[in-house]
């Protein structure tokens, strides 16, 4: 048998299964996404990178040669006592700032001449702010400045061509990447979803079809049928102890109705022992003959009245077929069957019935009461000689039913009062009676009843059975 840390320490298998079939959907699909966006970032670093190298050399002096050549030609007319160094210190840190983000040849060797020219430019400055002659600063100024800011234009220009190259190349990656994992994407997909399908498919019926063969063996469990099966054969251990658990349930079930079965056999030769034992000859002749003798002396009366009892008795204690009555019915029964034992012992008996109506609707087995009256009137009335009372009562107390007989009889002294109760609770047959009205409700009642006898010699005995108030008992008959 499984142990709750056996439960505790292994996974369900349906769970596992529909782990793995989400990991084997989602894995693939979860793989291509981190592929596709890893591959789109590094694509769009670069398109970035190069945009931003094309914005920022959009921000160089479109009239960077015109300027500088007309402040140098002013500075060597004499007309200026400014060099532009300032626009050619700006075009060089422009230059260096793009080589920082530039990765392709072209563009890094157009930069870098850029930066090469400025350098010449800056030293070409200084050389004609150190030249006296006008005519020798003409020349420097028509040899070398006027050439060289040209160049730095230009390779200004090849610059942004070659990155609107290096743009366009990334954004042509792009699309073809792009056209690629979205064909990637769907082959896997056409592979990945009639996979997963196919699983889940199979998945679904090694779940449903147990279930349904679990619950078609419950529906022929509540028809009536215990005959052992094997279990569902199936891969998941939870649905294997279920099915395992139905077949054993049906197993005690089967085991139950066979001994409940046996006990109300073993009830109902009880009844019947006890139905025979109080169908006395001698009782009846006996109310024959009383009934004669009253009719004889002409006491039609008391015959009449007697007659009614002895109908009344018959009448209850047939029951219409029933095992189970009524405490009325109960009361009415010993009522008959005192009514014409006093006719008989009316010099040495005398009765008294106090039932409480609130418990008149409880249910119990017939027969309960009568052994209980017939011995106070044989083992305590009629040895003791002289007048003596029975009394029949009938009580609630907290949730239990007691009904007790009590009679001022012979009594019995400590001894013979334990070895008639270790008789009854033995089911010796010595005191059938009172033993057969014992054992009919331990096997109805089990634990939650009592029979319990007390006496004292010369004073009297008392029978007190007590009942579940709320004992539900469904069927009328007992078998």
């Amino acid at each position: 048998m499984r142990t709750p840390s056996d439960r505790r320490g292994s996974l369900n298998t349906v769970q596992r299964k529909m782990y793995r079939l989400i990991l084997q959907m989602f894995i693939p699909i979860f793989g291509i996404l981190i592929t596709i966006f890893v591959m789109l970032l590094t694509r769009n670093i670069m398109y970035a990178s190069v945009s931003g190298n094309i914005v920022k050399v959009s921000g160089f002096n479109q009239n960077f040669k015109d300027e500088v050549d007309l402040q140098m030609y002013l500075y060597v007319t004499g007309s200026s006592d400014e060099i532009p160094r300032e626009d050619v210190n700006s075009a060089r840190t422009l230059a260096e700032d793009l080589l920082k983000n530039t990765t392709n040849s072209e563009g890094r060797m157009a930069i870098n001449n850029v930066l090469s020219l400025c350098d010449k430019l800056s030293t070409y400055m200084d050389n004609i702010e150190n030249t006296k002659s006008y005519d020798e600063r003409m020349e420097q100024l028509e040899t070398n400045i006027y050439g060289i800011t040209s160049l730095i234009e230009d390779y200004m220009y090849s610059y942004s061509y070659y990155e609107a190259g290096e743009m366009a190349e990334i954004q042509s990656q792009l699309d073809f990447w792009l056209t690629i994992e979205i064909v990637f994407v769907i082959v896997v997909m056409l592979v990945v979803i009639p996979a997963v399908m196919s699983r889940a498919v199979k998945l679904s019926k090694s779940i449903t079809e147990p279930i349904v063969a679990m619950n078609d063996r419950v529906d022929a469990i509540g028809s009536g049928d215990l005959s052992p099966h094997t279990p569902v054969e199936t891969e998941d251990s939870n649905l294997a102890a279920l099915s395992a658990g139905i077949e054993d349930m049906a197993a005690k079930l089967d085991k139950q109705i066979e001994l409940n079965r046996e006990e109300q056999i073993k009830l109902r030769d009880i009844e019947l022992s006890l139905i025979q034992a109080q169908i006395n000859p001698h009782f009846l002749y006996n109310t024959l003959d009383a009934i004669v003798w009253l009719i004889e002396i002409g006491k039609n009366d008391q015959a009449e009245q007697m007659v009614t009892s002895l109908s009344s008795y018959f009448r209850a204690f047939l029951s219409d077929g029933k095992d189970i009555v009524t405490v009325a019915d109960e009361k009415q029964h010993i009522r008959s069957y005192l009514e014409i034992q006093q006719v008989r012992y009316r010099d040495i008996m005398e009765y008294d019935i106090d039932i409480d109506p609130s418990i008149e609707t409880t249910k119990l087995p017939k027969l309960t009461l009568q052994p209980l009256v017939e011995n106070a009137i044989y083992h305590g009335l009629k040895p003791k000689r002289g007048k003596g009372r029975i009394v029949v009562t009938g009580m609630r107390e907290n949730d239990n039913i007691v009904l007790k007989v009590s009679d001022t009889g012979l009594g019995m002294n400590a001894e013979e009062l334990e070895n008639l109760k270790t008789r009854v609770h033995n089911e010796d047959t010595t005191s059938f009676g009172l033993t057969s009205a014992y054992k009919r409700l331990k096997l109805l009642y089990g634990d939650n009843c009592s029979f319990n006898i007390e006496s004292k010699e010369q004073e009297g005995t008392s029978i007190s059975i007590t009942i579940p108030g709320k004992a539900e008992i469904e069927n009328e008959t007992i078998l």
